[in-house]
């Protein structure tokens, strides 16, 4: 009940009260005299002392409703300050693992205050919460990529060092340091960009450049730039383009791009056999374009394949040194598929290999008539 209703009742029972009881006794002494005139007898001194006991049960009874329905609205306005005060107190010290209990009924002001007071107690939870969340997953992130620029960073020490001792002594080893100094650089440039990348994702800052891409000529490119880094890996590389020439999409070719190398890098890197190759399909599936991409690798546990888009996540087969990385690669992927309006899951069969999908809307000419 409204606060507004408990008062105007409170008035109305204070008002009604007296006029009532004035109008008992009015009748009643209406009753006597009538009586008395009847009889032509004089004025009772028993009536004169009912007329008293008349006026102080009255007073009596006046005093007690305004005590009840003082104590009545007191309670009501007294509890619930009393739990929001105990309340406010429990945030001022920092806890929030506490809930407010909402006794009142629906449209009392001070239950909807109450109401209102504990949406904004679990909010702040929520929110502190996901700060910690926030924080843990930025200290994971530190502490993953702190480890995984190491053994670049100790490669191209040993190398450089390599060169300036003369250990590389022909004109053979030295290209060969020199071209592992480049490799190790490219990863640890790699691990910065994700980085950078990362900072964007999470304020929802990704620069997109969204733009018509013909499917076909796209991925043709993209396949040409990937089979030439492939192959000084020894890794075999085959296209499959099952779409029509005219087939357009709507992204970002760079950011696009970054999707179809990060999960080739992640397939090479993950090569566990002497003859790997990977496969690049793209399918034409009604309004959408399907893209695959298949390698014979190690393939993933299926304990880990439910999680492997997940940000840091990375299985015990990649925590060591020479596969591992900063676990956010696939969750940049996820963010990117779906920023294009696009899904992306995978399949995968340990010692047998993955396969990475990915679709997106095809671009369709709306045609006014």
């Amino acid at each position: 009940m409204k606060l507004k209703s408990k008062l105007l009742i409170s008035f109305g029972i204070i008002l009604f009260v007296p006029i009532f009881m004035a109008a008992v006794i009015s009748g009643f002494f209406f009753r006597v005299q009538v009586e008395e005139v009847a009889e032509n007898i004089v004025f009772r001194p028993d009536v004169k002392s009912l007329f008293f006991e008349i006026v102080f049960s009255i007073f009596l009874i006046l005093l007690l409703t305004a005590l009840l329905l003082t104590m009545w609205i007191y309670q009501s306005i007294i509890t619930p300050i009393r739990k929001l005060q105990k309340a406010a107190d429990n945030i001022k010290e920092g806890n929030l693992d506490f809930q407010l209990e909402i006794d009142g009924s629906e449209g009392d002001e001070l239950n909807e205050l109450c109401v209102s007071f504990e949406d904004m107690r679990r909010r702040l939870k929520e929110n502190a919460e996901e700060k910690i969340h926030n924080e843990s997953e930025n200290k994971t992130l530190i502490s993953n990529i702190a480890h995984d620029l190491k053994t670049p960073i100790t490669a191209i020490k040993g190398y450089a060092e390599g060169i300036m001792d003369g250990v590389a002594n022909t004109p053979e080893k030295v290209d060969k340091y020199v071209r592992t100094i480049y490799s190790k650089a490219n990863e640890m440039d790699t691990l910065i960009n994700e980085l950078t990348l990362y900072s964007k994702i999470d304020t929802n800052r990704i620069p997109y450049n969204f733009a018509k891409i013909n499917v076909g000529e796209y991925f043709s490119d993209c396949v040409e730039e990937i089979g030439m880094d492939l192959e000084h890996k020894g890794i075999g590389l085959a296209y499959y383009n099952y779409v029509e020439d005219s087939v357009v999409i709507i992204a970002d070719p760079e950011q696009l791009r970054r999707v179809v190398n990060n999960i080739v890098g992640n397939s090479a890197k993950y090569m566990n056999k002497p003859n790997g190759f990977i496969n690049i399909r793209i399918k034409d599936v009604g309004d959408f374009i399907q893209v695959e991409i298949e390698d014979n690798g190690k393939g993933i546990p299926a304990k880990d394949l439910p999680y492997i888009f997940d940000r840091f996540y990375r299985g015990d087969a990649s925590r060591n040194s020479a596969t591992g990385g900063s676990g956010i690669g696939l969750s940049i992927v996820k963010k990117i598929i779906e920023d294009h309006g696009g899904k992306i899951w995978a399949t995968s069969k340990e010692d047998t290999g993955t396969i990475m999908y990915f679709v997106i809307r095809k671009y369709q000419e709306v045609i006014n008539e």
